[in-house]
C-alpha cells in the first residue's frame, strides 16, 4: 500500500515558480534520500495558497514527511509559507492513463 501526505499552506511572501525552485533544491532531494518516498509535487490552488504532495511507501515515511518538512521550512521558507494542514492517508486510488495526442 501507499500512503500520502497532503499540507495546505499559504505563501505569504514571493511567487510560486520561486518557491517551487527553492523546493526543487531544497526538501525535494532531502525526501528523496528518505527510506519510502516515492514521489512529491506542489500545487498552485490560486489566492497565494498552495498543496504540497508526497507520496510514501509506509503510513511512518508519510508521518516523518511532516517533521522533515516542518524543519526544512523554519529554515529555509519561514518567512515566505505557513502551513495550514497537514493530512496523512492511505491511498487507495492513484492512477493515470497513457497520453494519446
Amino acid at each position: 500500500m501507499r500512503y500520502m501526505r497532503i499540507a495546505t499552506y499559504d505563501m505569504v511572501k514571493g511567487t510560486f515558480p520561486e518557491l517551487t525552485a527553492t523546493a526543487e533544491r531544497g526538501i525535494l532531494p532531502m525526501f528523496a534520500q528518505q527510506p519510502g518516498f516515492m514521489d512529491y509535487g506542489l500545487v498552485d490552488i490560486g489566492a497565494n495558497k498552495f498543496v504540497s504532495i508526497s507520496i510514501w511507501q509506509t503510513r511512518d515515511a508519510a508521518h516523518e514527511s511532516a517533521n522533515i518538512a516542518a524543519a526544512w521550512v523554519k529554515d529555509n521558507s519561514a518567512d515566505r509559507v505557513r502551513l495550514m494542514n497537514s493530512y496523512v492517508g492511505e491511498l487507495a486510488l492513484f492512477h493515470g492513463a497513457p497520453v494519446t495526442v
